[in-house]
């Protein structure tokens, strides 16, 4: 087959087309009436196959101010479709009391993805795991009498198909369905139910054909999707999660694929190493899906967020839900995975008319490991003349893990380095690798909100710094009581279970007996230099044991023994022991069983007469915390008369409560506030909940030096941060906070003081490129109109670096820049044997003052210092605020 003018030509028409047509109905409020539906090759909107690169934002893990940002980066990122969860619990936290405010405003978010001309894939669950507490399940549902969740149970399907019916009926009387002009092209039931189906038997399977009866049979009228159900119905489409799913087969030859979950990153637990997943491993995972006839693929997460308040599940889950996305925490492009992953979205979407007219790809085998899918198919001219014109796409795959290959195609050569798939829109150009990555590389940091001098330093001094550095010199204080504290308790003969107690409002419960020592067990211990000891037999998540209201020891895990040596004195002895969670099991069958605080017998052993069961003694139960019970975190509270200064170098204790007020950084940069010099506790500002924390640290060994790209990937390749605390920043979004009296309030279970608390902001000072003259060229390029020849020829076409600081930054200094062979990465550039002297010259002239420049890598450009050789530009250069950049250049 030769590729001609003609036929490049066509497939051009097409693309720019297909172009113009989602431009079009991205510029309305939302969109014009269409169905959506299916066949064996891909989902259909408006009687067209698409392939759909859609974006996981979870609404709740960010404040709504924050959506719009959020969903215009995936936009550009070249995402389709935003996808969410809808999360039981924050919507009906109590049994028929509804909230959808603030950041629980579903319907909002929703018309927001509308407006912006993205789809919607709302997957309402209602089970959604997602280290989300309780995995999206409302505490008060393991309360109904008789209930069991997930399985055939009569009182769990009928709460069920109450709240799914409720966001059902929410979204058709807003409107958002495709077929009302909305962005909903697809709903899901159930999540992932597969994996514990076998669990429940017979029961299992009955409640799976219920669950997708009674979903279709809402009337939403759009296709609905189980993920990870190998026997959905024949009317729900079976989808995949996983790192990779280009070897899934939906269980029917009707269905397309779809992949639900591709997991970029992980998740982290408190006292783990920080996973990160290479972004040329994502993007092979995700052009092998489509190669191999994928149609929809949807990133969990192409923003991960935070989890606010005790939203975090797991158990043992940070605070922190960045899930190492293409988006970070605090709303920043994670770059390179961001930009190298938009150039993948571009690649494919050059691809989408063949790929969309092919049934099925023609398989080429080239090699032991490397392989050829072709897409070819006719597409209608509607021209003055209408006829049929063939198009073509072709992915050339290597998956060897280790070596590159060179393969032939269609005459043509073509080097495929390890690991990687080859993206040709027109069978014979490449447009992309996977591996080879173009986009900069930012490094996020960081800083105080130091004041600027118009020379253009920053205040060095290290005293200066120091004041600057902390949030406030004065806090206030006040001491949490230990044990009972208020007339809201309740004495019962036995150990009760910690939810059925606290209902989860409050991570604490206190357990409270005491136990009468006599002289004669006094003297038995003291005879043989021995302690008794505390033996819980089983708990979670955590406990801490006080003695006559001193702590004794604490311990940590998930359903441990506990053995904890006690000191006792002659007399009565209080007992207290405080049972913590630290988020809810969001995984597994059987959740409703599942409980927290203690099991089996408590005994306090080492007694001359023998052990003592203190199971069955009187215990006095007390929920929560008093200043929690009291609202002292909320600034209409903050007069309480308890509070007491706090010198320096006052001697701390456990449990204490500390506040203070300070003003807001200037600017609109991302804030976080620095716990490092915390232990573990919880935060609020401005009676908002900022989350737990806990500067419990990972494992010293267990990361890598370097990060191998090649084979398959799993959580604990190219992890980080070993030794360190797991999480130390905490996100306060911009919208919570005043310009000045912000109010923070910190309640710390440890002996830690709050004076080295501090606010920093975030954003990302160093950026770097690194392009070979060898790379290829700009992507946008394919729908110049000013091709003539009908092919693309790499060699005449130079690659581009492009370089951007972000919104109110702008370049302030080139670092380092380099044409020919530099080496090294990011942040430790050196020169190479060979070097066009004028390199750092040109780069600064294109890019010093600019948010963003782009510099064309060719001898044409910066001449050529060596010939025969391939060079390489790499450029480092430095954002500093727009403004800041602005005084020091006068």
């Amino acid at each position: 087959m030769v590729v001609g003018r003609r036929m490049l030509l066509q497939w051009l028409m097409i693309t720019a087309a297909l172009t113009l047509q989602l431009a079009i109905l991205a510029g309305g409020e939302y969109f014009k009436p269409f169905n959506v539906s299916y066949d064996h090759r891909a989902v259909i909107i408006d009687g067209k196959r698409r392939m759909l690169i859609s974006a996981g934002i979870h609404y709740p893990r960010a404040t709504a101010e924050m959506w719009p940002d959020l969903i215009a980066k995936s936009k550009e990122g070249g995402a389709d479709v935003i996808e969410t969860y809808a999360f039981w619990n924050v919507h009906e936290p109590i049994k028929g009391q509804y909230n959808f405010e603030g950041r629980y405003d579903i319907v909002k978010f929703a018309k927001l993805v509308g407006s912006s001309g993205l789809y919607l894939l709302l997957r309402i669950g209602p089970y959604v795991c997602a280290e989300w507490n309780f995995g999206g399940f409302p505490v008060w549902l393991r309360d109904i009498p008789g209930i069991e969740f997930r399985t055939d149970n009569a009182p769990f399907k009928e709460e069920m198909q109450r709240f799914v019916k409720k966001i059902v009926d929410l979204m058709r009387a807003e409107s958002l369905f495709s077929w009302q002009g909305g962005p909903i092209i697809m709903l899901q039931i159930e999540n992932e139910y597969g994996n514990v189906e076998s669990s429940f038997g017979a029961k299992g399977k009955a409640y799976m054909k219920w669950a997708a009866e009674m979903a279709v049979g809402l009337g939403a009228d759009v296709p609905w999707v189980m993920c990870k159900q190998v026997d959905a119905p024949e009317y729900i489409i079976d989808a995949c999660n996983g790192y990779y799913c280009d070897g899934f087969r939906p269980n029917s030859q009707n269905k397309p694929m779809l992949w639900t979950e591709n997991w970029d990153g992980w998740y982290t637990s408190w006292g783990g190493r920080l996973p990160h997943r290479p972004v040329e491993d994502i993007a092979f995972a995700v052009a092998r899906f489509f190669q191999r006839g994928g149609s929809l693929m949807n990133y969990y997460m192409f923003f991960g967020g935070t989890n606010f308040g005790r939203t975090s599940g797991g158990p043992n889950q940070i605070t922190s839900y960045d899930y190492d996305a293409p988006i970070d925490e605090y709303g920043l492009l994670s770059q390179p995975k961001w930009g190298h992953l938009r150039d993948l979205h571009a690649a494919i979407k050059l691809c989408e008319p063949a790929l969309a007219a092919a049934d099925s790809a023609h398989y080429i085998k080239l090699g032991p490991k490397q392989e050829a899918h072709v897409y070819r198919g006719n597409i209608r001219s509607h021209g003055q003349n209408i006829s049929l014109y063939e198009i073509c796409s072709v992915f050339l795959a290597n998956i060897d893990e280790h070596k590159s290959a060179s393969v032939t195609f269609l005459g043509q050569v073509y080097t495929l380095p390890p690991w990687s798939v080859s993206i040709l829109p027109n069978c014979r150009n490449t447009a992309f690798n996977t591996a080879k990555v173009a986009a900069q590389t930012s490094i996020k940091t960081v800083r105080f909100d130091v004041p600027f001098l118009k020379d253009g330093s920053f205040l060095a001094q290290s005293t200066i710094q120091e004041k600057v550095a902390h949030i406030s010199e004065s806090w206030l204080s006040l001491e949490e009581p230990i044990g009972v504290w208020g007339d809201n308790n309740v004495t019962f003969q036995g150990i009760l279970e910690h939810l059925n107690l606290t209902k989860d409002l409050s991570d604490y419960l206190w357990y409270t007996t005491r136990v009468y020592v006599s002289d004669e067990d006094v003297l038995f211990w003291e005879k043989n230099e021995i302690r008794p000891t505390l033996k819980i037999h089983s708990m979670r998540d955590m406990v801490r044991i006080f003695i006559n209201g001193k702590l004794a020891g604490s311990a940590k895990g998930k359903w441990i023994k506990v053995v904890q040596p006690v000191q006792l004195t002659e007399g009565y002895n209080d007992i207290v022991l405080l049972s913590q969670t630290v988020g809810l099991q969001n995984y597994g069958a059987f959740l409703e069983k599942d409980g927290t605080g203690f099991r089996g017998p408590i005994k306090l052993t080492g007694c001359k007469s023998g052990d003592v069961d203190l199971t069955n003694s009187f215990w006095t139960y007390q929920v929560g915390l008093k200043g929690e019970y009291e609202r002292i975190y909320a600034p209409d509270q903050s007069m309480n008369s308890r509070w007491n200064e706090l010198p320096h170098g006052a001697m701390s204790s456990i449990f204490s409560w500390y506040k203070t007020h300070f003003d807001a950084p200037a600017g609109t940069d991302p804030v976080a506030l620095d716990l490092s010099s915390m232990g573990k506790g919880q935060v609020w500002v401005n009676g908002h909940h900022i989350g737990r924390y806990w500067t419990l640290a990972a494992p010293k060994n267990g990361c890598q030096q370097t990060c191998d790209y090649r084979g398959a990937y799993d959580s604990d390749k190219c992890a980080t941060n070993c030794g360190e605390p797991t999480q130390v920043w905490y996100h306060i979004p911009r919208s919570w906070l005043q310009k000045s009296d912000n109010l923070v309030v910190i309640f710390e279970e440890t002996e830690k003081t709050p004076f080295d608390v501090s606010i920093k902001l975030r954003f990302s000072e160093t950026i770097c490129g690194q392009v070979s003259e060898k790379h290829y060229p700009p992507l946008d390029i394919w729908s110049d109109p000013e091709i003539k020849d009908g092919k693309l020829s790499e060699s005449d076409m130079a690659p581009l670096m492009n370089l951007k600081c972000e919104d109110g930054y702008s370049i302030s200094s080139i670092e380092f820049a380099s044409y020919g062979t530099p080496k090294g990465r990011c942040q430790v550039f050196a020169l190479g044997s060979c070097h066009a002297s004028n390199s750092l010259s040109l780069v600064s002239e294109a890019c010093k003052g600019r948010n963003s420049c782009s510099v064309q890598v060719s001898n044409a450009v910066f001449g050529d210092p060596c010939r025969g050789t391939v060079k390489t530009l790499a450029v480092q250069a430095r954002c500093s605020s727009s403004s800041s950049s602005s005084s020091a250049m006068k």
